[in-house]
């Protein structure tokens, strides 16, 4: 059995260092860490989906009831605007706070630092903390909390202005 203490040194010496991927065998066990996000080819089949299923939802948008799921179909005429997208850097489960019982770390309509966390995505049991790429003001969540989501996805919408 792998250590946890052994793991966090691995993480962090990957990504101190130049080096994109490391991978090691240790009692059994097979390790792979990679920097770099998952090939291209696999957002692009996910994301084609996501593009037929918008226009669907955006037709439910007047619906009061409809209001959450409608959110994030809204936007993709958002973001002709100035609005700046961020996007999942990793296949994961999504978290707005660092604990059930903890509040989240942004809502719609908090004001964020470059850098700031965002949320958590968790990713074969490491919790990765997702900063903010701008500053500005957080107009869109487009996931709810411990929904799974893809390489490329977008999480959130911000304002920089």
């Amino acid at each position: 059995m792998i250590e946890l203490d052994f793991l966090r040194g691995l993480i962090e010496a990957v990504d101190g260092s130049g080096i994109d991927s490391l991978e090691i065998s240790r009692g059994g066990t097979r390790i792979r860490i990679n920097k770099t996000p998952p090939p291209a080819p696999v957002s692009a089949a996910m994301a084609a989906p996501a593009l037929h299923a918008a226009p669907a939802v955006q037709h439910a948008l007047p619906a009061p009831a409809a209001a959450p799921a409608a959110a994030p179909a809204a936007a993709p005429a958002a973001p002709a605007s100035n609005l700046v997208e961020i996007k999942s850097p990793m296949v994961g489960t999504f978290y707005r706070s660092p604990a059930p019982e903890a509040p989240s770390y942004v809502e719609t309509g908090t004001r964020v630092s470059k850098g700031q966390t965002l949320c958590i995505l968790e990713a074969m049991k490491l919790m990765n903390e997702l900063p903010a790429d701008v500053a500005g003001t957080i107009r869109e969540i487009c996931v709810e909390n411990g929904e799974p989501v893809e390489y490329g996805q977008v999480l959130f919408r911000i304002d920089p202005a």
